[in-house]
């Protein structure tokens, strides 16, 4: 059906007005960061651990917290992976794979080796992204 893929400039441009729409009609930015903080906090409320006694899920009221699921962040996310997961169907591009082809060309096919640079990198990302604000 839709067997072309976007130009990424298009697509960053997509996104930048729905960046627009989405605070002129909702007054909120579009972002993702802290559902996984907000994540982590459940997490460890549901393996027993006090979440109260950490100043970031307790500050604002609880704003970060395990109360402070489900919200539109957490929609956004789920509606993240869904959309690409369509996205990708639609234009004929899914497929399972444990490493990536670029991947495996310049470094091999070790997927421990690929879980745990993906890990730090994602780490790495997300720190940046709670430093920044979100």
């Amino acid at each position: 059906m839709f067997r072309q893929s976007w130009s990424p400039y298009l697509a960053g441009a997509v996104t930048g007005l729905l960046l627009v729409l989405s605070v002129l009609i909702s007054g909120k930015f579009i972002g993702a960061s802290t559902t996984f903080a907000r994540s982590a906090s459940v997490i460890e409320q549901t393996v027993g651990i006090d979440t109260s006694v950490f100043e970031y899920f307790t500050t604002s009221n609880g704003k970060y917290g395990p109360a402070s699921l489900p919200n539109w962040q957490l929609m956004f996310v789920v509606g993240i992976i869904i959309g690409a997961f369509v996205a990708s169907m639609l234009s004929g591009d899914f497929k399972l794979q444990a490493i990536p082809g670029m991947w495996n060309e310049r470094f091999g096919g070790n997927p421990f080796k690929r879980a745990v640079v993906a890990f730090i990198g994602g780490v790495i990302a997300l720190f940046g992204a709670r430093l920044a604000g979100g």
